[in-house]
């Protein structure tokens, strides 16, 4: 029997809803569906049961699309207060003969897990990025080496709890178990990014309703993300106050007429706007609009660029800027960010998806929901670790009689929710860090 995925894009303008599973083929959507969003300020679930109202109907027509009930999702999360931190961490080695192990490298990655962060935060995600293992430096993978002192370079994102928790909530008010929480920047690259972009070095942009997401790949290897708490949305809201239109009228001509380069924006022609409650119409220059979306749009790249120079490799991005989401269909924008930049810039859209009834996943405004899909299928490194194993085979630590004792107990499908940080495999880890929002929540049950 095939397995099923479904996956839900809470997105600020839009929520999506998809439903896949894996062929010989590659990755096939069965059903997708999409409504404008409501609750979602900026990536984060602040009015449930906006959200309830707006999920419910999805859901239904999702299941009388694919025939059967959906009973578990993955969940993207983003959100503004999402960040990036490098740290490092030193073992010193009490005997350099012996070979470096994996258990010992997986036990340097699950610690940083538990790393200080600010209060009300948590760490959803640990990268490695290099090993120094004694005087030789900068090494991919220390496994199989000899050395005193392992010293290990990691990228943490950190996130709120709080916005974990009210999505976990939201989910679970609609009848449906939440399987997994995917960060929406690792999810989106998966779909629209090449690797041979990931090796050279290359930044994703995913300019959203509400938010920017930027990440950084270099070496396949993710060097930086970072949610910009600013997006589309605020292109139309400029439109809207400074042509003196609707938010509808203002929507309309970004998407239709909007261009970001205002030198390239036709200089005779002009949108014609219907006056209201009997006024005459007005004629609104091509080039004026292009001016306020331009003004906005160089904000954003602004910010952008700050994030690219925060990751430490603004020099080694020789594959460029890579745009998706639904801001990248402004006119002239790659040509627009070359020129700010240096950078060589394209559009991309989801790739390695099997879409035929569902055309529309292969637009940029579904990047995120078809990166979920494909990430979780094939539990790549960015979202469940290397490697994926069953949750029968956790180890439950338990505290012996001596305080700093502690013994492994082996206990196949009865592992503690309170314990699972504690004890997860690499493969699990992302996962079962994330449930450490959940554990109070579940155990009042």
């Amino acid at each position: 029997m095939e397995k099923t995925i479904s996956v839900i894009d809470l997105g600020t303008t839009k929520v999506v809803c998809l439903t896949g599973t894996k062929t010989t083929e590659g990755y096939k959507v069965i059903a997708s569906c999409e409504a404008p969003s409501q609750g979602i300020l900026r990536g984060e679930v602040v009015n449930n049961q906006s959200v309830l109202t707006t999920l419910r109907p999805l859901l239904e027509e999702l299941e009388a699309k694919t025939g059967k009930p959906v009973r578990e999702v993955t969940v993207g999360i983003a959100g503004q207060y999402i960040r990036c931190k490098t740290v490092s961490s030193t073992n010193n080695r009490s005997n350099c003969n012996e070979e470096i192990s994996r258990e010992e490298i997986d036990r340097m990655w699950r610690n940083m897990y538990h790393s200080r962060v600010d209060p009300g935060e948590e760490v959803l995600h640990v990268v490695p990025q290099s090993y120094h293992v004694d005087e030789y430096r900068d090494m991919p993978d220390p496994v199989g080496m000899y050395g005193s002192c392992i010293e290990a370079n990691y990228k943490l994102f950190i996130g709120k709890s709080v916005s974990a928790e009210h999505t976990k909530r939201c989910i679970e008010n609609t009848g449906l178990k939440l399987s997994k929480l995917i960060l929406e920047p690792l999810a989106t690259a998966e779909a629209v990014l090449h690797e041979d972009e990931k090796e050279l070095g290359v930044v994703m942009i995913d300019i959203g309703g509400g938010t920017t997401d930027v990440l950084v790949y270099q070496d396949n290897i993710v060097r930086h993300t970072a949610v910009i708490p600013f997006g589309g949305n605020v292109i139309t809201e400029d439109i809207r106050q400074g042509c003196e239109v609707t938010s509808r009228q203002a929507e309309q001509m970004k998407i239709q007429y909007g261009s970001c380069y205002a030198d390239l924006a036709p200089e005779n022609k002009a949108i014609v706007i219907s006056g209201i409650g009997g006024r005459e119409s007005r004629e609104i220059p091509f080039k004026y609009l292009a001016n306020v979306i331009e003004a906005r749009m160089d904000e954003i790249l602004e910010a952008v660029m700050y994030e690219i120079h925060q990751s430490g490799f603004a020099d080694k991005l020789p594959a460029g800027i890579v745009l998706t989401g639904g801001g990248a269909l402004l006119s002239n924008l790659p040509q627009f960010i070359k020129y700010k930049t240096g950078y060589d810039a394209r559009i991309a859209r989801p790739h390695g998806l099997i879409t035929e009834d569902c055309e529309e996943v292969n637009q940029v405004t579904h990047s995120c929901a078809a990166g979920m899909l494909i990430s979780e299928f094939e539990k790549q490194a960015n979202f469940s670790a290397e490697q994926s194993k069953n949750l029968d085979e956790i180890f439950q630590d338990v505290e012996s009689d001596g305080p700093d004792k502690t013994k492994k107990v082996r206990k196949p499908k009865t592992v503690k929710k309170e314990n699972n940080k504690e004890n997860v495999t690499q493969g699990n880890l992302f996962i079962n860090s994330l449930s450490r929002f959940f554990t109070n929540v579940d155990n009042e049950a």
